[in-house]
């Protein structure tokens, strides 16, 4: 790929990531896994002000006649000195990318890796989107203490359900792609017990043959038995300095026995020793709100002692006023999907 260098207030040049990506969702492998599923990376490497960091934008083609830009997890908010430097970032971003991108992008979306109690929701030139793509709530846990005082950091009945599963015999065992035919069927029945959509079984499948080419990612299925019986299931990804727990999936049979706990346990203790230094669980409900439909999932993550997160979500730079039909469009898919099919259902 020819490199380009196009002179602003900050210097864009167009080229083979390095693989230096701060973020999972910013590395190469996980552009690699996505340009499986219908997306087009592209490389950057930017200088603003005195920093020079990588960003990838990911591209993908929708209705067949347009196109759609999308920054997941970039740029850091250390990489800025106030808020109107953070602000112009992405206001020229967006404009000096444009040349690079299809001719027929109507807009760049993206996720800052921002918390939205730091201020820095203002970001001028852009718009607030009607959907975001990364869940902006999630739970971090920081791994630097030892296992003693992680367990210590837990709510007493996240405690007592990990040794309760070891007490009444449930065995956790690691496997790779060739469990995935068990992880699916439970992954199904978790997706028609809690009504929601689920990804087809390629998807895993593309998942693992593309962290097979990278050495330095690895990704687990973690399972939890009882004699024969398959209780709970989760897929884990390690990168670097971070793991992230991505899919989680388990019976209908003996939940009492909380196989869900210790499965979550065993992949944070192997992140430790994988050296990681945060496990991510990787989305929330906004509120511990008792009549949102997820607050369960809410509940289960933030008992384990982690950080919550609250991030600004998703935000738009339109470069076409037919971005308009399209967030119409998103809001009425939105609707059918959190209102009309659940009725339906």
């Amino acid at each position: 790929m020819n490199a380009e260098i196009l002179m602003t207030k900050f210097m864009l040049k167009k080229q083979q990531s390095r693989g230096v990506a701060k973020r999972w969702q910013q590395s190469l492998f996980w552009a690699d896994f996505k340009s499986k599923s219908g997306w087009t990376p592209h490389f950057f490497e930017v200088s603003f002000e005195d920093r020079t960091f990588e960003v990838t934008v990911m591209t993908r083609k929708i209705a067949k006649c347009f196109t759609l830009a999308y920054v997941p997890m970039a740029a850091e908010r250390d990489f800025f000195k106030n808020d109107g430097d953070f602000a112009r970032f992405f206001r020229d971003f967006s404009r000096e990318i444009k040349p690079f991108l299809p001719s027929n992008t109507i807009l760049v979306r993206f996720d800052p890796p921002v918390d939205r109690d730091s201020g820095w929701e203002n970001l001028s030139a852009l718009k607030k989107a009607s959907n975001d793509i990364q869940p902006p709530d999630t739970v971090v846990l920081d791994l630097s203490s030892a296992e003693e005082e992680l367990l210590a950091a837990m709510k007493p009945k996240w405690r007592y359900n990990i040794r309760l599963a070891e007490k009444k015999g449930v065995k956790i065992t690691v496997h790779g792609k060739e469990a995935l035919d068990d992880f699916y069927r439970l992954f199904k029945t978790t997706g028609e017990r809690d009504g929601i959509a689920i990804h087809s079984k390629v998807y895993f499948e593309r998942l693992f043959q593309t962290a097979a080419q990278y050495p330095d990612v690895t990704v687990r299925i973690y399972q939890a038995d009882l004699e024969d019986e398959k209780l709970a299931a989760i897929i884990t990804l390690f990168l670097g300095d971070q793991a992230v727990y991505l899919y989680g999936a388990s019976s209908n049979s003996k939940r009492n026995l909380m196989p869900t706990y210790l499965v979550q346990w065993q992949a944070i203790c192997d992140a430790k020793k994988f050296g990681c230094k945060e496990y991510d669980f990787y989305g929330i409900p906004p509120t511990d709100d008792e009549n949102h439909p997820m607050h369960g999932l809410y509940r289960f993550k933030t008992g384990f002692g982690g950080a919550i997160i609250h991030r600004i979500g998703s935000f738009d730079y339109s470069y076409s006023t037919m971005a308009e039909l399209f967030f119409l469009a998103e809001r009425l898919r939105s609707f059918y999907y959190k209102k009309i099919k659940k009725i339906l259902r």
